[in-house]
């Protein structure tokens, strides 16, 4: 009965956003649909987390509408014909990039460093993620 299903788990703005039905504690007849939304801030992040000398983020927005979002493809069976769609219908163009308050896990983050070896600097692409940009 304390089972909750998970709506959001989005680790790019750090939103967990979790459903469950409980008894509504002013009808016991009726049960009502109880939301818990939990937002971590992570207050030492950069406006841009792929480069470490961008100044600390100070402006945190978040859209419930837009993070409720299921655009990932979903296949379905209809008259025998199996269909391919997603559960939203206002899901973002390809070139859409949500505003990313931490690292997400499973993406590769890289930036330029300066190198100085023999006299001479220039700059080399590192890794902030290297378990997601070189698989095993």
């Amino acid at each position: 009965e304390d089972e909750s299903t998970v709506l959001v788990d989005n680790k790019c703005q750090c939103v967990r956003i979790t459903s469950r039905i409980i008894r509504d504690p002013d009808n016991p007849s009726e049960d009502i649909v109880e939301r818990n939304i939990r937002i971590i801030v992570p207050l030492n992040t950069r406006e841009n987390i792929s480069d470490p000398t961008s100044p600390l983020r100070t402006e945190f927005k978040y859209n419930l509408a837009n993070l409720c979002k299921k655009c990932d493809p979903t296949e379905i069976e209809l008259d025998n014909q199996v269909f391919t769609a997603s559960q939203s219908n206002i899901c973002p163009d390809d070139d859409y990039s949500e505003t990313c308050y931490t690292y997400d896990r499973n993406k590769c983050y890289t930036t330029l460093v300066p190198i100085t070896h023999r006299g001479g600097t220039r700059m080399v692409k590192a890794t902030l993620t290297p378990d997601s940009c070189y698989p095993d």
